[in-house]
């Protein structure tokens, strides 16, 4: 069962990491009318996808630690 989880897991690692590498590959569109703007807004989405993996990753230590007390 933990070979499986492994695999799942680095072929979904492997996966993400060739969708983002074409997402950033691409240029963005201009925005019209603002020359030097780009429409491509990534600041927000990473930064909420950031703080949700620190609070996953403190979690499942808080709930390791807690685990290896009792």
């Amino acid at each position: 069962m933990k070979k499986m989880t492994v695999r799942i897991l680095l072929v979904s690692c492997l996966t993400c990491c060739a969708l983002v590498a074409n997402a950033f590959s691409i240029p963005p569109r201009p925005v019209p009318g603002k020359p030097g703007k780009h429409g491509a807004p990534f600041d927000g989405g990473v930064s909420l996808l950031i703080a949700a993996g620190v609070a996953y990753g403190v979690k499942k230590a808080y709930n390791k630690r807690k685990a290896e007390i009792n």
